[in-house]
Order: structure tokens, then sequence, then C-alpha cells
């Protein structure tokens, strides 16, 4: 029988802990989230891995993780992690993170903390439900993900 695609597993939170791992090599800016994302397919194998900035300084990690993983015949039945929820409102790109998740086919979403109302006011998670992805959210990781973005936290927002 197969596991319920709602439930979190212990594989979920090892490969949420990595995403939140990649986070950490993001350059820090003061106005943009450094963000992990991993792309895993249903046999368990990494897909593709992102963070944000990583190649060019408008960048997000599911942006970054997709289009490493594009055209991989996996992502109908894989799990995108992310470190933070992803977004739903962009300036500098013309779809947002929530809009390339569905673009890709991918249908379950598991991530660690739900973006503060720093820059945007974001429903990503809502958005994706809404479309029929499966979301997961991890609070229990949540401080991890905040500790990685203390530079934004701490300036009084």
């Amino acid at each position: 029988m197969d596991a319920d695609p709602g439930e979190l597993t212990e594989a979920d939170l090892h490969w949420l802990r990595q995403a939140i791992e990649l986070s950490r090599r993001c350059t820090p800016s003061a106005t943009a989230y450094s963000v992990g994302a991993l792309v895993v397919g249903a046999d368990g194998a990494v897909v593709a891995d992102g963070w944000s900035r990583r190649d060019d300084p408008h960048e997000h990690a599911e942006e970054s993780a997709l289009a490493r993983a594009a055209g991989d015949p996996r992502l109908a039945t894989a799990t995108i992690y992310s470190s933070l929820e992803p977004c739903s409102t962009r300036a500098s790109r013309p779809r947002t993170c929530t809009e390339l998740i569905l673009a890709t086919g991918l249908r379950r979403v598991v991530f660690a903390w739900r973006e503060p109302e720093i820059f945007v006011d974001c429903d990503g998670a809502e958005r994706l439900r809404a479309a029929g992805a499966t979301v997961i959210e991890v609070p229990s990781l949540a401080p991890l993900v905040r500790k990685v973005n203390a530079h934004l936290l701490d300036r009084g927002h």
C-alpha cells in the first residue's frame, strides 16, 4: 500500500533538513531570503538542488532546482522541499515559484517556514493547495530557517 502523500515521513524531515543546509550556501542579501530547495524523486533519489542567488542575484531556490530538473520524467511524482514557503508574488521575474512548481507537474511540496510579511504578503501554500498540490508545512524546523535569515529579521522587521 502506498503512503498517504499528505503524511509527513522521516524521509521528508531528512530532505527538508538538507534543503535548509543548502540555504546556508546563499550569499546574504538585504532584500531577499536565503532559501534552499531539493527536488527528490519518488524513488528517494535527488533529481536536482538549488539555492537563492546560485547563478543569478534574482534567482530563487525553487527556480534554481526546477531549472536543473527541467525535462526529467521523475518530476511528475517528485516532491520539492524548500526551506521557505514558495513565493506567490515576485517583482524580479515574470513567474513566481508557485507557478513554476505547478507548471512542472509537481504535486507535492514540503516546506519549513511560512514566508513572513517582510517583503510581500505570500500565499504560496494556499495557491498550491487550491491547484491540487499536497502541501506540508513543518513548523518544527522553521527556527533553523529563521536562523539562516537572521540578517533580515534583526533589522527591526
